[in-house]
């Protein structure tokens, strides 16, 4: 596979990533520690044929960027974890009319203004539900500067897939990371993407909500011929408003099931030296994520190098939860520790899929980094 050497920072990266992947819109407004991604698209966007507007709030940021979803163009915001809270409603509303978008969300302290310029894992919970409401968010989280380009290529071709909202989590320890990496030429970029589903039929047989129980709708471009409604409300299979009891559950049930019925494309995890382990006595599995799953090798090498036979599981997609790879080595492995930059957001998961309330911890929510050091530490004193 050919690949091109890049130095940059995390949240350029994911900018450039939208802008190879066909974005053709941004819309947001500058928060720390994710501002870098919408200064690089204001100038990736105009070289693109695209368009980056800074709207006056955050609100105003995510309504534009799903205005140009509705039209069918790839569109992208980007903002931290207060930034989310603002947008909820109109997520929620792309969730209900299946407009697909990406969003980058670089976390920071929380809750409220917290540590704008600290790095936390607080928004695992929230990417989970960012809305009110009945839908599977997806949700994918970057743990190398490599996958800051490669997961938000991946978010593009998703949300066009199944039709709404895919989450990119950075960290503002990976954001602002800057070095280099190894990506995938654009000429490969453009050859995987994968557009939207559309319909070449006789605008009067346009049905874009009227689609099998676990598939999303079908949202042709606007301004080519075919007419429909988009709603917040429950909604018939032409988009109107409606209340008729059997066509308001099939609707929300068919939210659920287009995700989890296909969570076979959605899983990506990193299995690193876990296949030597066996489920002998005094193995360790290691559970974390994002930029503590850097901390988290390097811990796993010092742990060997002393005797320890450790490995790493690592969740690409947080959302829909990898349950059975989870469960297949917290079954196998006795030991079982998960670092997290929050108090147990991911944590109570792994417990939930597993069955085990034995599960160890490492946590930190003081805004530094997790260091290796301390995962060892934390290893010897609780196994």
């Amino acid at each position: 596979m050919a690949t091109r050497e890049v130095i940059s920072s995390g949240n350029e990266l994911a900018a450039l990533a939208g802008a190879d992947a066909g974005c053709k819109f941004f819309g947001g407004y500058p928060i720390t520690p994710s501002s870098e991604v919408m200064h690089e698209m204001s100038d990736l966007m105009p070289q693109r044929g695209g368009v980056c507007i800074q709207m006056e709030d955050e609100i105003a940021g995510v309504a534009a960027a799903v205005g140009a979803g509705m039209s069918g163009v790839r569109t992208m915001t980007a903002t931290s974890g207060p930034g989310i809270s603002l947008k909820a409603e109109n997520l929620g509303l792309a969730q209900m009319a299946e407009v697909p978008l990406v969003v980058v969300n670089v976390m920071r302290g929380g809750p409220s203004t917290g540590l704008p310029t600290r790095v936390s894992q607080g928004d695992v919970r929230q990417a989970k539900n960012p809305s009110h409401g009945d839908y599977r968010s997806i949700t994918l989280c970057a743990g190398s500067l490599a996958e800051c380009y490669t997961e938000t290529v991946r978010a593009f071709n998703l949300a066009d897939r199944f039709m709404q909202p895919v989450f990119v989590l950075l960290d503002e320890t990976i954001g602002h990371m800057h070095g280099k990496a190894d990506l995938p030429t654009v000429e490969e970029v453009e050859a995987g993407i994968v557009p939207r589903k559309s319909f070449d039929g006789s605008p009067e047989d346009y049905r874009p909500y009227e689609c099998g129980p676990t598939e999303p709708a079908t949202l042709n471009p606007m301004f080519k011929g075919y007419r429909y409604h988009f709603t917040g409300l429950h909604h018939d299979a032409k988009g109107f408003p409606t209340e008729e009891i059997e066509t308001c559950r099939k609707l929300i049930q068919r939210l659920e099931d287009k995700v989890m019925a296909h969570t076979d494309e959605l899983e990506s995890n990193e299995e690193f030296m876990l296949d030597d382990m066996t489920g002998e006595e005094g193995e360790v599995l290691i559970i974390a994520y994002g930029s503590v799953s850097l901390a988290a090798k390097e811990s796993i090498r010092h742990l060997r190098e002393q005797g320890i036979k450790a490995g790493l599981f690592r969740p690409i997609t947080l959302w829909p939860s990898p349950a059975a790879s989870i469960k297949k080595y917290t079954d196998m492995i006795k030991n079982v520790i998960c670092v997290e930059l929050n108090i147990r957001q991911y944590t109570e998961e792994v417990e939930r899929v597993s069955g085990r309330l034995d599960i160890e911890g490492l946590y930190k929510v003081n805004g530094r980094a997790i260091s290796p050091y301390e995962i060892v530490n934390k290893v010897k004193e609780v196994f």
